[in-house]
């Protein structure tokens, strides 16, 4: 399936945006969870590393596991219990609240450190997993269309709809994937900082490559048909709506529907 956008199938190499220069791949290594040499997290020699990243602590902690949400249940609580005159309910509500947004954050906080977000020139990768690490490799190529939502200081979310049948499973994925999507999971990069210019940089790498192919084990890219190659669009639009969408062609700002 190819990804296009009209009029730009034909452009040349040279009007394609620029791309930044690399990241050291050995930095990788020093950056959160390493890869330990494994082709589905480390990046072959030639691949050309132009982001890395992870999770924002507060925010990830506010979005994925809803401390604030709970934090203002049990507070609600506890105001309602020394409303009535129930001083001792007011205080187990206290302990317990203050129990659960510990055991939240700190879960969060692993979740964190056990995560890194890797961007290249060829696919994404996602470093995760809290109890058995996981590589999560995705070609640019299976990359059909983006969602970006952001959240305040720069930082947001950014989740992607792959091309083909489901492979990917929301319990592997989770947090870092779109909530409510079932029946075809959503990797997403969760509570990253510059959200709107990571997605750009996104968008330019996606640009360069043309028909997609299904595959999310290796990097074997096949060569697209003549006429099939294309390119997504290389920016987003001006930041005015909270929401928007530009189907299969390019980067949509807005997570419709999602409520983390």
């Amino acid at each position: 399936m190819a990804v296009t956008t009209p009029g730009l199938e034909a452009a040349p190499a040279a009007t394609l945006p620029a791309l930044p220069e690399g990241i050291d791949h050995a930095a990788l290594e020093e950056d959160g969870p390493r890869a330990f040499g494994d082709r589905m997290g480390t990046p072959a020699a030639d691949e050309k590393v132009l982001w890395k990243g992870r999770p924002d602590l507060r925010l990830l902690a506010r979005s994925a596991f809803h401390t604030r949400a709970l934090g203002l249940y049990m507070a609600a609580l506890v105001v309602i219990a020394l409303a009535t005159g129930r001083s001792d309910a007011a205080i187990v509500a206290g302990v317990l609240g203050a129990a659960l947004l510990a055991l939240l954050y700190l879960i969060a906080w692993h979740s964190t450190r056990t995560t890194l977000y890797i961007l290249t020139d060829s696919r994404l990768i996602l470093r995760i997993g809290m109890a058995i690490e996981t590589r999560i490799n995705i070609p640019l190529k299976q990359i059909r269309a983006a969602h970006l939502r952001l959240r305040g200081q720069g930082h947001g979310d950014i989740a992607f709809e792959l091309a083909g049948e489901r492979i990917l499973g929301t319990l592997l994925l989770w947090p870092h994937v779109r909530p409510w999507h079932y029946a075809m999971p959503q990797p997403m990069l969760r509570a990253v900082p510059d959200a709107a210019a990571l997605a750009h940089l996104i968008a330019a790498a996606r640009a360069r490559h043309g028909a997609i192919t299904q595959n999310l084990i290796g990097i074997k890219e096949s060569a697209a048909p003549a006429g099939e190659a294309g390119s997504m669009a290389g920016a987003l639009p001006a930041q005015g709506g909270a929401k928007g969408r530009l189907g299969e062609a390019g980067l949509a700002a807005g997570l419709e529907g999602a409520t983390a």
